[in-house]
């Protein structure tokens, strides 16, 4: 975050999602980035708030990092348009092993999979999990992305200014 002007400006600031914060995305028009997160967080009956506490971090920056980077979760499965299920989760695991090569994205991604029966493994390591490497590596540098000052503009533009491929739906043959 360090070596990006809006990463500093985050790490500076220290932003927070937070209802307090964020709740004006549902007044904000339908076509644009901060509506489609209300959306999304309205559909699932999901608050910012319910978040769990980041503990055991060498330092305060290293524990806002991390704070951080489990707020903007729910940013990104509205970018890149995947839902909450098993395979949703384990697909943004793999955009998050290739944005932060956390070892512990990928052991998620392992264990996820693990789950899967059959034909979701088949369906996973198929579609999702090639399109979501390619999707990770693409994109800008997601962690360093000051979400809230883009609100107000167009989803497919911020898409488009991010680099953000949405997940293909598997059923299209194209």
């Amino acid at each position: 975050m360090k070596n990006n002007p809006e990463g500093r400006e985050i790490l500076l600031e220290r932003p927070r999602v937070i209802s307090s914060r964020v709740s004006h995305a549902w007044d904000l028009p339908e076509n644009t980035f901060g509506a489609a997160y209300a959306k999304f967080m309205g559909s699932r009956n999901f608050s910012p708030d319910d978040r769990p506490t980041v503990r055991f971090m060498e330092t305060e920056e290293l524990a806002y990092v991390a704070i951080r980077a489990r707020e903007v979760h729910d940013f990104w499965h509205v970018l890149f348009g995947l839902p909450t299920n098993l395979i949703g989760e384990s697909s943004l695991k793999v955009i998050e092993f290739e944005q932060m090569l956390l070892p512990m994205c990928l052991l998620s991604v392992v264990g996820g999979s693990a789950r899967f029966n059959k034909k979701q493994r088949s369906l996973f390591f198929r579609h999702y999990f090639p399109w979501a490497t390619r999707a990770g590596m693409r994109c800008t540098d997601l962690i360093s992305v000051y979400y809230e000052k883009h609100f107000d503009e167009d989803i497919e533009d911020v898409r488009r200014k991010w680099g953000i491929i949405p997940c293909p739906d598997p059923n299209m043959k194209g």
